[in-house]
């Protein structure tokens, strides 16, 4: 009961933080013109769209950051080695996310760090995480127990880790591209991980993905169509990047790919169709990502994004018992 309370709480404190900054933190970009440059390739709904405030993502990052500190300093939740890594990624990839939105709002087009740029700071948060796992006695191994998988990586687990962290990234940043789309999918992922990680007993973890929850129902109030902001690459690469964290940490890797089935299959039509373009010189898909090709097809925004929600909802509950059962 008292673990309970203590999540209906966090999801509480996280919506209504969230909710508040939002409602004081748009009129500000607004106002500075944080605005987001809108893409030649994409069609006349979306360039309507230029100029919505970016950087968004700061509506459920700081709170979500806030509150987990002040469970923290309140000792509500015990400091561990593994909360200290979900920080660490969850803020680390938030930075160069809003690095990346600065330069691309700077030079106002959508080229903000370099590829390099972004894998050489991607680097750098995969090796700090490699080194306070290790620190504090994790394992490098590769277990999955009911398939008999345990398999002994070594050194090259720090590099698996740079692999899922920058898979999951991208796979959220690609997805972010309607309104509501990506936080709506990551809001159903989290509750999933929470309840899994709970189950499993990782409790400091789960009541972070709770407090992550409430923050960004909070944010889908200004995200949701139309949107008043948008997220930007600060909130998508944080997402993906503390989602591939957690998966990591609670030792359900496998899990993820279904928990994140929408993002994965999202990242997955767009390498299907550079292959076709670069093999067959012609396209699979009439846009990739893939909620592009809905809506070249004709289908409504609204209608794609509670499409691709339901289906993230399916996914994330059969997440949930493959990764409590696995």
């Amino acid at each position: 009961m008292l673990l309970l309370t203590k999540a209906v709480f966090v999801v509480m404190i996280g919506f209504l933080t969230s909710a508040i900054l939002g409602l004081m933190l748009v009129p500000i970009l607004r106002k500075l013109k944080i605005g987001q440059t809108i893409s030649i390739f994409v069609g006349e709904s979306h360039r309507k769209k230029a100029g919505t405030p970016t950087m968004g993502g700061l509506i459920f990052i700081v709170p979500t950051v806030v509150t987990t500190l002040g469970l923290l300093i309140t000792k509500r939740v015990s400091y561990s080695s593994n909360l200290g890594i979900v920080l660490l990624v969850f803020i680390g990839y938030a930075i160069i996310g809003f690095l990346d939105d600065f330069l691309s709002i700077r030079k106002k087009n959508n080229e903000g760090l370099t590829t390099y740029q972004k894998l050489f700071m991607q680097v750098l948060i995969a090796i700090a995480f490699f080194y306070i796992y290790m620190k504090s006695g994790g394992q490098t191994s590769w277990v999955v127990g009911t398939l008999g998988i345990d398999f002994e990586m070594g050194w090259l687990y720090g590099l698996f880790i740079l692999f899922v962290l920058v898979g999951a990234s991208n796979a959220v940043n690609l997805t972010d591209g309607l309104d509501g789309l990506a936080g709506g999918l990551s809001a159903i992922a989290f509750i999933a991980f929470s309840l899994i990680s709970l189950m499993v007993g990782f409790e400091d973890i789960g009541l972070f993905c709770l407090i992550l929850v409430g923050s960004l129902v909070g944010f889908l109030i200004y995200n949701t169509h139309p949107a008043k902001v948008f997220m930007g690459d600060t909130g998508s690469l944080a997402l993906g990047g503390v989602m591939a964290t957690i998966a990591i940490l609670t030792h359900r890797e496998l899990t993820l790919l279904v928990v994140a089935g929408v993002f994965v299959i999202e990242t997955l039509s767009v390498i299907i169709q550079v292959f076709w373009v670069q093999v067959l010189h012609r396209k699979l898909f009439l846009m990739t990502p893939l909620h592009h090709h809905f809506e070249k097809l004709g289908w409504a925004e609204t209608d794609i994004v509670k499409l691709f929600w339901v289906g993230g909802l399916i996914l994330a509950m059969g997440g949930i018992i493959f990764g409590v059962w696995l």
